[in-house]
């Protein structure tokens, strides 16, 4: 199933920011949003490493909620109030220190649910480091 986006990676970046300037701490980017997908970039900083200088977990699923989150509202519009309802994810591989890519995909958007999958990769290559599964609960109008 194709799903149309109601908003581009710029609109959906600037409408977050406006609603959840803290989100913008995290480092991420959305830099192209396609039917049923969003890529999202995210810097990594010092501050994203762990003991034995690789990225956090942490840092990984807050890209992957992220990611599910800006995918969700491309497709919805501006809907501030969707929220996650579960997020699961797999560390599969430790990923190289540098910058880190999500891809994401609609897997269903009805009128009150969204179900993504994410993928995250090194920002340089094609490496699969964890893959989540989100769902994201959207407010009526």
């Amino acid at each position: 199933m194709s799903y149309t986006p109601v908003m581009t990676a710029e609109a959906v970046s600037a409408y977050v920011r406006e609603v959840f300037p803290q989100a913008d701490g995290y480092g991420w980017q959305a830099r192209e949003i396609g039917p049923g997908t969003i890529t999202v970039g995210m810097k990594v900083s010092e501050d994203h490493l762990r003991p034995g200088g690789t990225v956090s977990g942490p840092t990984m699923f807050a890209l992957a909620d992220v990611a599910a989150y800006l995918l969700v509202l491309a497709h919805v519009g501006e809907v501030a109030l969707a929220v996650t309802t579960n997020l699961s994810i797999n560390f599969l591989s430790k990923p190289p220190l540098g910058d880190l890519r999500a891809e994401g995909r609609l897997l269903k958007l009805g009128k009150r649910l969204a179900v993504c999958e994410i993928h995250i990769m090194p920002d340089t290559g094609d490496m699969l480091v964890a893959q989540a599964t989100a769902t994201y609960s959207i407010p009526p109008r």
